[in-house]
């Protein structure tokens, strides 16, 4: 099909989701600035940006590491070292100075220890049951996929379950945290960080050309309004959201974040059904009560949450692919429910996802972050070879003829 044929032949703006998202973004934002503050506001708007990057560049994690795990296809990984190498640049020397535009700001920096290794080995074959990591849960309910709204529900139950039991995983041999920054110094983290990612990406290239002889081109064709409608080449993607996580760092203080969030409804939701989580010792601690007691307006990552999903119901709405199917086979919802569960468990243990620990924990120069990566990567091979039994599909591309 050529190009002007496959633009003749897109779908129509969705226009019902379309009104409907942006009355509530406009709502939202002017909710939040007279509620809370205008910080708010901004930020639940970068995450209506967010949503919208995510889905017109279908920058999903998950997807990205099962193509290169089961067929050597490389593009979305090295769109991720392109996006953690500009993000270096711009975060290390913000955080080395401890403030930017004024606001003081820190990094996502955890312990890197047992708890890590195993709660990111989980969460990578959640990644791949569930069909997303909680980014790509977000933006793909809010584009509308009911699949991903169980996987979301399992998300957040998992992730009040884990808080029971945190004591015990906190309490397993970790290392202190360790900033990269702080130990080894600006110049010298960012060169190490910036090799590793040349490193990765140099892999990739010789992975892909191994099993197919060249670099595979996108498959994604050329529209005539493709800023507005999508899709986006992978590379604006990565660069947006690199942006607008610097744009979160100067508004809040610290990096992106995403199921914290997930703990805290799931804690909320758990409170109105009788139970005491407040006495659990994960929600003793003074943030994490404070966070349960005010409402979820005050908390920044569930407002950014929210935004995410409006901002991807934007987009699939511009896109003219806003349509919920709600027949879903038994074995993709029982990949959802487990994969989900999965997702919510693994995240609280390992301190953050791919946004919190991965993504954000790199770009804050912590070593949990790099052994989140190893340790999620190894749990995505293991999910990848799982899908099948659940019926979900594994992407390879045809044998070149040539």
């Amino acid at each position: 099909m050529s190009s002007s044929t496959a633009t003749l032949a897109r779908p129509g703006i969705n226009p019902a989701p379309l009104g409907v998202s942006l009355l509530l973004i406009a709502l939202g934002s002017w909710y939040l600035g007279q509620a809370v503050d205008g910080r708010h506001a901004a930020l639940f708007v970068v995450g209506a940006l967010l949503g919208l990057s995510l889905y017109h560049a279908a920058f999903g994690f998950t997807s990205t590491w099962r193509v290169f795990i089961a067929d050597g296809r490389g593009d979305g990984l090295r769109a991720q070292m392109l996006m953690l190498a500009v993000g270096v640049m711009l975060f290390f020397p913000a955080l080395a100075n401890g403030s930017l535009f004024g606001t003081p700001v820190t990094g996502l920096v955890s312990p890197a220890g047992t708890s890590v290794i195993v709660g990111a080995f989980i969460f990578g074959i959640g990644m791949q049951l569930g069909g997303g990591c909680a980014s790509g849960t977000l933006y793909t309910v809010g584009g509308g996929s009911t699949r991903m709204v169980v996987t979301l529900a399992a998300f957040i139950t998992g992730s009040v379950i884990a808080t029971a039991y945190m004591p015990f995983w906190t309490s397993l041999p970790q290392l202190q945290p360790i900033s990269l920054v702080t130990t080894l110094g600006l110049a010298p983290a960012l060169a190490l960080n910036l090799a590793v990612f040349a490193l990765i990406a140099g892999i990739t290239v010789v992975v892909e050309k191994r099993r197919h002889g060249r670099l595979v081109a996108s498959s994604a064709q050329p529209l005539s309004s493709p800023w507005l409608r999508g899709p986006w080449p992978l590379v604006a993607g990565a660069l947006a959201l690199v942006l607008l996580n610097f744009a979160t760092l100067a508004l809040s203080g610290r990096p992106r974040g995403v199921t914290s969030a997930f703990a805290l409804w799931g804690a909320k939701g758990a409170s109105l059904l009788g139970v005491d989580v407040a006495s659990w010792a994960y929600w003793t601690k003074p943030a994490n009560a404070a966070a349960l007691a005010a409402p979820v307006t005050r908390d920044v990552t569930s407002v950014m949450n929210i935004g995410i999903v409006l901002g991807a119901m934007l987009a699939a709405a511009l896109a003219g692919r806003y349509a919920p199917v709600w027949r879903l086979p038994l074995r993709s919802l029982a990949a959802a429910i487990v994969g989900g569960l999965l997702l919510g468990f693994g995240a609280r243990l390992a301190y953050g996802c791919n946004i919190g620990a991965y993504f954000s924990g790199i770009l804050s120069g912590s070593l949990h972050g790099w052994l989140w990566l190893v340790a999620a990567f190894v749990g995505n091979v293991l999910g990848t070879r799982l899908r099948p039994l659940f019926g979900l599909e594994v992407e390879r591309v045809k044998p070149s003829a040539c």
